[in-house]
């Protein structure tokens, strides 16, 4: 005999089943997002030579200007588009972004020149402000350590989207060196649209704010969350400082590979896929056990770690094969990211996430701007012909010195919430 479902309960699965579709599609998003950041990445060095007619060395430099270009507009737009989604709903932002995106890859993927290329970066900055939407739509629908879990597989997202954006660029380069721009707006259109019929609005409209100008100025937007919530200090200054760390990696690779083991693009790619595997079964899979089981601390500080270990061995790597094995260190130090996301979400209100994540976003941005143009003349000053020692390790190697310091804000974070916490025990026992 068929048995009676309350309304209620008809009603769960179809809303856990819409929930995991917008995930879906968030997690999609991000890749998206990463994919089109990967897929310059081994292809910008062969581009840069050929149409400035330069060495490696030299066409580092003008990566590093390329990315301060793009890293600029999303430190000037992050936090307006933040606090656009805590106005009008995360799903127009993020709608927008992916058609944008769309039309700046078919840009980029027709420049002539350096020249234009910095046009194209400085629009892909504008579109790819919207980051810190998608973050606050997972911090919308999840709650605990499912939060956490879900930042992971963002975490795992981006990762796979750096991976598959480097591998997608180094085997489409060697055909042509448009076909992975092309590539990159396809997807983002064809994700565009799936979201018009698919995504639902994750803000409730009782959780939303008035657009303020204020807080949507970036240094504005810093300052408010540093002011209103004075104990994420700490941890702002390491999402800081690993932020820069990880940009020796994610836009200096291979620029090294090429100048040190000299690489060809698809040797570059089938590393690219490697890490790739590595940090979704890493971040994907691994952290929804180590969180729960060892907590967020742990987590964050062994992660950093980690990532200190893996960059000592990249700095210091005698054979190309010795990058896969050093790789694995380094990418066991994503666990750090997902527990300092999950950490900092914790300490602030619904009608703030998307403010926050702006910030976070901002900080990004800072260290996208910082990171590369500081590792790229690192690099030049250490591998140019008139350098007096060739080091071309030496941006991994200070990469490793910030992981460190991380390190010890990290726990100097932790320790002033327990006396924080002891604090007020003592006030309210007396």
């Amino acid at each position: 005999m068929a048995q009676n479902l309350s309304p209620t309960e008809s009603i769960k699965p179809e809303k856990k089943s819409k929930r995991s579709a917008a995930l879906g599609f968030i997690f999609i998003t991000i890749f998206i997002d990463v994919l089109g950041l990967g897929i310059i990445i081994p292809v910008m060095p062969k581009l840069l030579e050929t149409l400035g007619h330069v060495d490696v060395s030299t066409a580092s430099k003008y990566n590093g200007w390329l990315t301060l270009i793009y890293a600029t507009m999303q430190l000037v737009f992050a936090s307006i588009v933040g606090s656009l989604s805590d106005r009008y709903g995360r799903r127009p932002v993020l709608l927008a972004s992916l058609f944008g995106f769309s039309i700046d890859y078919v840009f980029m993927a027709f420049a002539p020149t350096i020249a234009w290329l910095f046009v194209g970066r400085f629009i892909a900055g504008i579109t790819g402000a919207s980051t810190a939407t998608a973050t606050a739509y997972i911090a919308d629908v999840s709650t605990g350590h499912k939060r956490d879990a879900n930042f992971g597989l963002v975490g795992a997202a981006g990762g796979f989207g750096m991976i598959i954006g480097i591998a997608l660029g180094a085997y489409l380069g060697e055909l042509n060196i448009k076909l992975p721009f092309m590539a990159a707006a396809g997807f983002a259109f064809l994700n565009g649209m799936y979201g018009l019929f698919i995504l639902p609005e994750s803000l409730k409209p009782e959780h939303r704010r008035p657009f303020d100008w204020k807080r949507a100025n970036p240094l504005g937007a810093l300052i408010k969350v540093f002011t209103k919530h004075s104990g994420l200090a700490g941890l702002i200054g390491c999402f800081t400082l690993v932020y820069i760390a990880q940009k020796a990696v994610e836009y200096m690779l291979s620029f090294y590979l090429f100048e040190k083991f000299n690489w060809e693009l698809y040797s570059v790619g089938t590393l690219g896929v490697f890490i790739g595997v590595v940090l979704v079964a890493i971040q994907g899979g691994l952290i929804r056990y180590t969180i729960p089981k060892f907590g967020q601390q742990k987590n964050i500080i062994f992660g950093l770690i980690f990532y200190a270990i893996g960059l000592v061995l990249i700095a210091f790597g005698t054979q190309g094969w010795m990058m896969y094995a050093f790789m694995i260190p380094y990418c066991l130090g994503g666990i750090s990211g997902p527990a300092l996301q999950g950490l900092a979400t914790s300490k602030v209100s619904k009608t703030e996430q998307g403010e926050l994540q702006g910030a976070i976003a901002i900080i990004n941005s800072i260290s996208v701007i910082v990171g590369p143009f500081v590792f790229s003349y690192v690099f030049y000053h250490f591998t140019n012909k008139t350098s007096g020692v060739y080091f071309p390790g030496a941006p991994y190697l200070l990469a490793a010195a910030l992981m460190i310091i991380s390190v010890f804000l990290a726990i100097k974070s932790f320790r002033a919430k327990v006396q924080r916490v002891k604090s007020v025990k003592a006030a309210n026992a007396t």
